[in-house]
């Protein structure tokens, strides 16, 4: 529909520049195909074996879960292998935790209440996705073997991963500006069930002559006519605006998050944790640091929130926590990347509840003081991330997450980090807790405009998303990391692509994807 694509049929591409198109015809969620097998289940049957059929269950609030798929029954069965798949909605911000029951069914109806209990397992929908292929112990209800049952899921991802790369220019394009020369551009769109909506835009070509491009073309590529509505009611004798080539197209691979992760990417988790004065004293109440009587605090909080969702995609769940902006003993000299468990040599937590343990009691062995430097832990990790890079495989991805409570002190030279780990394998969360005026956390957030050094070097991409913790003071934890991790995905998945890395155990046919696809003209 190249026709209704352009503003008034005029501003168009030009010359030989050229562009590519990476549209892709996908759900805005991802869903996931779970295939499931079992071995060794109990024997509940008198006369024959036990009729296995198993159920999926997923946790919607503290003690409630719901069905939201089973597979079939198979008949006289100790090691059934599920034809019949369970696809599910999956959010990478989202701790989703599934319940998987198998059941000895011994009625046609498939009814759970007449049926034998075989076993279960409770897991989350990313610790499947993380490991690809997951095998567990069936437990029963009472958390005992149930035998020597085990239960293995299987995940797919269920997307369409092929995007289509247009090289694209143009000739004899009406001349629309006052003074002789055109500033053209092209955009595409797609027909939806509303109408048709814009998919692409190219960039602007800045001051070209529409006919500098009187240039001959094999009979192989596809012209069009661009043609304005308007132009061709009024004038008689109209022919076109111009003619549009398009002179290649391919169908390519677009490798998602979850080809990375499911090919063996692992999500390294760094946390930061600001010990600057202006926190308070944590013997007090009134303290950032204070720490109630039910274990709370807006640290923890986000520690939690976060690391919950980041440690199903670390295979060793070791966390490196480091401080910032204390005095520390023994010399009582300020620092700004200090491992909260004072061991520099291995700064490595067991888990979210390790972080948490080393955050207690580094708390009292610390005095609070300033300024507020991030760049040093910025740094730190990306010194990580460029060693990763030079491995040049897509093995390794590094989140950091910074909870601080003031304003930055070294801006400057934290602009300048931030532009540099643009480059590498790295996304930056910072959470701001208490009541400080956060915007200049809101400038280093990308979102309204690219960042720049203080060279004007321009960031590669945008790798960091800041919330205020007060946003989400009254609303379900659950909430604050759906919020600061929902980029991650796609920072994650973008930046490999850009790399031209591929997943280091992938799926994907090597044969050329466009010979299997349909044409596109």
């Amino acid at each position: 529909i190249l026709n209704k694509t352009f503003k008034g049929g005029s501003r168009l591409l030009h010359n030989t520049v050229f562009y590519v198109l990476h549209t892709r015809v996908a759900d805005c969620v991802t869903k996931v195909s779970l295939s499931i097998s079992c071995d060794h289940l109990l024997d509940m049957d008198a006369f024959s074996k036990s009729d296995p059929l198993c159920v999926l269950f997923m946790n919607s609030s503290e003690n409630h879960w719901f069905e939201v798929g089973r597979t079939e029954k198979i008949e006289n069965c100790l090691s059934p292998k599920f034809s019949k798949p369970i696809v599910l909605d999956y959010y990478f911000e989202m701790v989703q935790k599934l319940r998987f029951e198998v059941h000895d069914i011994d009625t046609e109806n498939c009814s759970l209440q007449e049926a034998d209990f075989l076993g279960q397992l409770e897991c989350t929908l990313g610790q499947i996705v993380s490991s690809r292929k997951l095998t567990k112990p069936l437990v029963k209800k009472d958390k005992m073997p149930a035998g020597k049952g085990t239960i293995t899921i299987c995940a797919e991802e269920m997307t369409d991963n092929r995007v289509v790369a247009f090289e694209v220019a143009a000739r004899k394009l009406d001349k629309k500006d006052f003074f002789g020369k055109s500033d053209p551009f092209l955009e595409f769109y797609k027909q939806t069930e509303t109408g048709w909506q814009l998919a692409h835009r190219t960039e602007v070509g800045k001051k070209v002559h529409p006919d500098a491009c009187m240039l001959c073309f094999s009979s192989s590529q596809a012209e069009f006519e661009c043609i304005n509505s308007k132009k061709k009611e009024k004038k008689k004798g109209y022919k076109n605006s111009g003619i549009i080539i398009i002179k290649k197209s391919k169908v390519l691979w677009q490798y998602t998050f979850l080809d990375y992760i499911m090919g063996g990417c692992q999500i390294n988790f760094t946390i930061a944790i600001d010990f600057t004065g202006s926190n308070g004293d944590p013997k007090f109440p009134q303290s950032l640091h204070y720490i109630n009587p039910q274990g709370y605090n807006e640290y923890l909080a986000a520690i939690w929130a976060v690391g919950n969702v980041i440690q199903d995609y670390d295979s060793d769940k070791m966390f490196p926590a480091f401080g910032f902006g204390a005095q520390i003993p023994p010399a009582w000299q300020v620092s700004h990347e200090f491992p909260i468990n004072f061991n520099p040599s291995n700064p490595f937590c067991a888990g979210v509840e390790g972080v948490v343990a080393a955050y207690q009691q580094c708390l009292p062995q610390v005095k609070l003081y300033g300024p507020t430097n991030f760049s040093p832990i910025i740094n730190h990790v990306a010194h990580f991330g460029r060693q990763a890079l030079q491995q040049q495989t897509a093995s390794q991805y590094f989140v950091l997450l910074i909870i601080t409570d003031g304003v930055i002190t070294d801006m400057d030279e934290t602009r300048n980090a931030i532009v540099n780990a643009s480059r590498l394998p790295m996304s930056i969360i910072i959470v701001g807790v208490g009541g400080a005026d956060f915007s200049a956390m809101e400038f280093l957030d990308g979102d309204d405009g690219v960042l720049r050094s203080t060279t004007g070097e321009n960031a590669m991409r945008d790798i960091v998303q800041f919330v205020p913790f007060r946003k989400f003071q009254n609303c379900p934890k659950e909430l604050l990391a759906q919020s600061v991790l929902a980029e991650i995905p796609d920072q994650v998945s973008g930046f490999f692509n850009t790399m031209n890395l591929k997943p280091l155990e992938s799926c994907t046919p090597t044969s050329d994807l466009s010979a299997s696809a349909p044409p596109l003209l």
